[in-house]
């Protein structure tokens, strides 16, 4: 297995496919579960801000790991990718959704946008490595601080991060929006690099 800074083209939908699967729960209801949720996320992911295990013949995505600076996130996009997938009706109302997922960025942090191990993959540490390699990747970006938000519904994520050194500082309530998302409270972590 390789850890690795980006992913090369022929992993692009893997990557997309990876992403929603781990994340459906929380944006299905949304980008929708019919194939467009992933059409959207193969069309914006960025290969620069995601750090990715790779099987050692670079054929199969194992796990990945996003971050989010001011130059761009791995899962980010414009008003006008929705457009190109749901039309400009379905743009609108999703976009102003998906705002409320939106996070204020610092310079001085690295924000992670989403961790995820495939199928079949799990518990072999793969996501213990990806986050090393997003500490060493805050480390020579040279920021401070690590961020990240974990759901209310992923015990075992929060456990990780907690092992790792990761404090809870904060929580945030959806209200009535935790019917839309699939979740009602999510806690901010942060870890110093």
């Amino acid at each position: 297995m390789k850890i690795q800074k980006g992913f090369p083209p022929s992993l692009r939908r893997s990557t997309a496919e990876l992403y929603f699967a781990a994340f459906e729960g929380k944006i299905g209801g949304i980008l929708g579960r019919t194939g467009k949720g992933t059409a959207f996320v193969e069309l914006v992911v960025d290969p620069t801000h995601a750090i990715c295990a790779i099987d050692d013949n670079g054929t199969k995505l194992l796990g990945l790991a996003g971050f989010k600076t001011a130059s761009g996130a791995m899962v980010g996009g414009e008003l006008s990718d929705l457009a190109k997938i749901y039309g400009w009706f379905g743009a609108l109302w999703r976009g102003l959704i998906l705002s409320v997922l939106e996070r204020d960025l610092e310079d001085h942090v690295l924000l992670m946008d989403g961790i995820a191990v495939a199928d079949g993959e799990r518990g072999k540490g793969i996501g213990t490595k990806l986050l090393y390699a997003i500490f060493a990747e805050a480390e020579k970006l040279g920021k401070t601080e690590i961020r990240l938000d974990v759901i209310d519904t992923n015990p075992k994520a929060r456990a990780l991060y907690e092992r790792l050194g990761f404090v809870a500082t904060g929580k945030e309530a959806l209200g009535p929006l935790k019917y839309v998302f699939g979740f009602s409270m999510a806690t901010k972590m942060v870890k110093t690099v």
